[in-house]
């Protein structure tokens, strides 16, 4: 199921080449995610443990472009 990017305002992001980039960006970074996955599996960590860490990284990701309110 293909994303449908959306600005804050809840209008549709349209530009293709924006949306390719999004789409090459999500592919690294799930690649990236897996094979960091799989390595954690081998080296015996617990599953649900990896999966929280990986969760809490990317809840902590910073917005550098968010203007002050």
């Amino acid at each position: 199921m293909e994303t449908i990017w959306k600005r804050p305002d809840g209008s549709i992001v349209a530009c293709t080449e924006k949306i390719k980039v999004l789409r090459e960006n999500l592919e690294e970074l799930r690649q990236m995610a897996q094979d960091a996955f799989e390595d954690a599996l081998l080296m015996e960590c617990d599953e649900n443990q990896i999966r929280a860490v990986f969760q809490d990284l990317i809840t902590g990701l910073e917005n550098p472009y968010q203007q002050d309110r």
